[in-house]
């Protein structure tokens, strides 16, 4: 079974191609700059065979057309007819409280997309546009969405609610959703495999890091608190969203003469480890660089990233009663021994004790256990594969939809 997974941004539709026999990619790629200039493809077979070429790309359905033609390319492709697609899985940043598992999508699940677009502004709306061009260039090719905040839909109302009037949750779904679910599902999902304990028997906190950084609490497989909250701007400091701050600071914005626009950018886009750091980048790799040249606000900026984790995994710890495992995963979490050590130095009242040579040696793409013999509970680094899931999650719907087509318990 061939699964073609589509990941559609604002400027961008990434793109893997994977046979499902035995999980592997059989090519990837990337169009970017969509409608901007210097529009580029670049591909990249399983044998290593890529490609990169300028293109010209408007719109969406564009990017489809460059998508399907370099797949079946008589020189570089890895299909015959675009027939061999058996499925197509999308990532959807927000399902709201609709859509609680990965879903079919038919005309009520892409009305649910599309009323979730105020809450997800800047990614259900390219989502949608890649699920109705792959519609047009894939007609008989079911196409199924794998949504970022249906692995938290298990939270209770007391993770969810905010402490603010309730019926601006009834009346308008102001709530906390929590994002990256897909990447929090399989490397939890991962570690129960590592560790070899069921799922449904692990305590555990992930923790993604990378541009966008969030940290979930796992219990027995249903999720028990994540960070991110009606938007992805809660929690963690990131690249360049403030996480949490005091409400009060937005009121005093618009007092200064800020509009709503400006707000947002400056919150989303120019905060963070960008607006704390002082050097101009939002790179992790940049902001340790800086600090170890002795740039004083860029340490501050490291260290704020790092308190805030520490922060959120205590409580976490807590609510939890002990967790078996504590994961990272994402860019920074992969590639950052020095992130890693600095969390877990601060976590050490908590019994957790690190293994210095293991950290070093897990770099970026390798799963491994960091944490010492001694330590009161494991560390992990674990690597991502969002694409992957969705894949399997993909290949899961149109099953159950073949073995049950009337039934859909995946969207109320």
């Amino acid at each position: 079974m061939k699964i073609l997974v589509i990941n559609a941004g604002s400027s961008s539709v990434k793109f893997t191609l994977f046979s499902m026999k035995t999980e592997g990619v059989l090519a990837k790629g990337l169009v970017e700059r969509i409608g901007l200039s210097n529009t580029k493809l670049s591909f990249k077979r399983h044998d290593g065979i890529g490609v990169e070429r300028k293109v010209e790309v408007k719109e969406y359905p564009d990017a489809l057309k460059v998508i399907t033609d370099i797949l079946i390319d008589s020189e570089v492709g890895v299909l015959k007819k675009l027939d061999e697609v058996e499925a197509i899985g999308h990532r959807v940043v927000h399902g709201g409280e609709q859509i609680t598992k990965p879903a079919l999508i038919d005309e009520h699940v892409k009305d649910i997309v599309k009323d979730c677009f105020p809450l997800a502004p800047l990614h259900n709306p390219p989502n949608m546009s890649g699920i109705e061009a792959c519609e047009k260039f894939f007609p008989d090719t079911p196409n199924v969405a794998v949504f970022d905040t249906a692995f938290h839909q298990t939270m209770p109302p007391e993770a969810y609610l905010y402490a603010i009037p309730y019926e601006l949750y009834t009346k308008y779904g102001i709530r906390r959703y929590g994002f990256h679910g897909t990447s929090h599902s399989y490397v939890a999902r991962a570690t129960a495999k590592l560790l070899e304990i069921p799922f449904n028997k692990l305590k555990l906190i992930t923790c993604h890091l990378g541009n966008g950084c969030s940290i979930t609490a796992i219990n027995k497989g249903a999720v028990h608190d994540t960070s991110m909250g009606m938007t992805p701007l809660e929690g963690l400091v990131m690249g360049t969203r403030c996480g949490d701050i005091d409400p009060a600071i937005v009121i005093r914005l618009f007092e200064l003469g800020m509009d709503v626009g400006s707000i947002d950018r400056y919150l989303n886009k120019q905060s963070g480890l960008l607006g704390v750091g002082g050097i101009g980048s939002s790179d992790m790799r940049d902001i340790i660089a800086a600090s170890d040249n002795g740039d004083k606000q860029a340490l501050r900026a490291l260290r704020m990233f790092v308190r805030r984790i520490v922060k959120y995994t205590g409580s976490y710890y807590a609510l939890l009663g002990g967790i078996d495992a504590f994961v990272f995963t994402g860019g920074i979490g992969e590639g950052s021994p020095l992130v890693r050590q600095l969390v877990i130095d601060k976590l050490a009242a908590l019994g957790v004790r690190l293994d210095s040579k293991a950290n070093e040696e897990c770099v970026k793409g390798r799963a491994g256990v960091i944490s010492s013999e001694s330590s009161a509970w494991r560390v992990i680094v674990m690597p991502t594969n969002e694409e992957l899931m969705i894949a399997r999650e993909t290949v899961s719907v149109i099953s159950h939809e073949n073995d049950n087509p009337e039934k859909d318990d995946s969207v109320v």
